[in-house]
């Protein structure tokens, strides 16, 4: 895959036609694994990015009985 940083997006689209290619079963083992592999560093990069956007939209606040309560963050006004 090119160096290029890749969108969300792009990553999705990229991952479900990995998964389309590998649910064919028609390339060759090697071919196989390096779609494997590539799929797997573009779940792990989906992930990351899904993680920062939750971080980003969420926190944490003290509830009534001292345990800490998620809720919504606000967007800052620029």
């Amino acid at each position: 895959m090119a160096t290029k940083k890749l969108t969300f997006e792009e990553q999705i689209a990229r991952l479900e036609a990995i998964v389309r290619q590998l649910e064919q079963g028609e390339a060759p083992l090697e071919e196989s694994l390096r779609l494997f592999e590539e799929g797997a560093a573009l779940l792990r990069g989906c992930t990351q990015m899904l993680d920062k956007a939750e971080q980003k939209v969420t926190k944490l606040r003290q509830g009534s009985d001292g345990k800490p309560v998620e809720e919504l963050f606000a967007q800052e006004e620029a």
